[in-house]
């Protein structure tokens, strides 16, 4: 399912990482707060939440109220960091994940928004808004959530930890098993499953709301590959960033190495900038994300021109 190119980039990545572990606990701490911050705001307004990567750090930080945002708004930030912790803490468990746990994070997930539901399957139909998938009868729910855990402890176990996490990810969010919070619970059941595999945090982003919809879409559908990918890409932007932060720089690196942005690799190579964006958001070609500007290497794009003359 993951694209051969974007396997071995992941693999070639985690390997290093792996390497430099332990890593430096100030680095350690820099990252997991960083990481804290931007999965609780990309997961929540993916959901619809208003408060900005500003306000959600400000609450965190310092449990302000943000005047004009929702009481709902506030417990979504302080849930979902509470729901992180959780999960952290399940991570040093060596037990496979289990149904149970993942109502256990629901059940923060909800926790003072809708005390009645938090943790406990739906007892009503849902429709998911604007999807044509139409998500299993309530009273199927909790066998088909037990087949989940058994498919997860057996089938999936041989899989790429990319691939069952993201997997895992759909199936949940196909099941629908709870009537609110399902999106954030299967985004933080996802990265569980990397977690314990050895890799980073994953943020899926809320400018990437309508792909992220959309591959989800297909994988209802059938066609997994799209969504597979899609998380294998944003693991693969969570490695970098880790990677990043935790190898040494006693030297500037070389010009080969250097993040440089995609207007600038656009002059020098055949490419021009708008076909650069493609293979980057396709997961073709290496690159990170500062601010609004997409950066890549030459030497990503040498390894693409390489990669198309095999």
């Amino acid at each position: 399912m993951l694209e051969a190119h974007l396997r071995q980039r992941i693999n070639e990545k985690k390997r290093r990482l792996d390497q430099l572990r332990p890593l430096p606990q100030g680095v350690l701490q820099r990252l997991q707060e960083q990481l804290i911050v931007e999965w609780t705001y990309h997961s929540n307004a993916i959901e619809g939440n208003t408060l900005t990567l500003r306000e959600t750090l400000l609450i965190l930080q310092t449990g302000l109220t943000i005047g004009g945002k929702t009481l709902r708004e506030h417990f979504e930030v302080i849930n979902h960091r509470d729901a992180i912790a959780f999960v952290e803490t399940l991570v040093a468990q060596a037990e496979v994940v289990t149904p149970f746990q993942v109502r256990q994070i629901h059940a923060l997930v909800l926790k003072g928004i809708d005390d009645e539901n938090a943790g406990h399957y739906r007892q009503l139909p849902v429709q998911i808004a604007g999807a044509a998938h139409r998500p299993p009868e309530a009273w199927e729910v909790p066998g088909l959530m037990t087949a989940w855990g058994d498919w997860l402890a057996g089938d999936a176990s041989h899989l790429h930890p990319v691939e069952q996490a993201a997997l895992a990810h759909h199936q949940l969010a196909a099941l629908h098993p709870f009537i609110d919070g399902n999106g954030r619970t299967a985004r933080l059941v996802m990265n569980l499953l990397l977690l314990k595999d050895g890799f980073p945090p994953t943020v899926i982003r809320k400018e990437n709301r309508r792909q992220y919809y959309r591959v989800l879409a297909q994988a209802d559908g059938g066609n997994t590959t799209p969504f597979v990918n899609f998380v294998g890409r944003a693991v693969d932007r969570s490695l970098t960033l880790y990677l990043e932060a935790a190898t040494p720089q006693p030297m500037a690196p070389a010009e080969t190495d250097q993040w440089l942005p995609l207007r600038t690799l656009a002059a020098e190579t055949p490419y021009s900038q708008e076909y650069l964006s493609l293979l980057v958001r396709s997961g073709r070609l290496e690159a990170i994300k500062r601010g609004r500007n997409w950066y890549t290497t030459r030497r990503a794009v040498a390894d693409y021109q390489r990669s198309i003359r095999i």
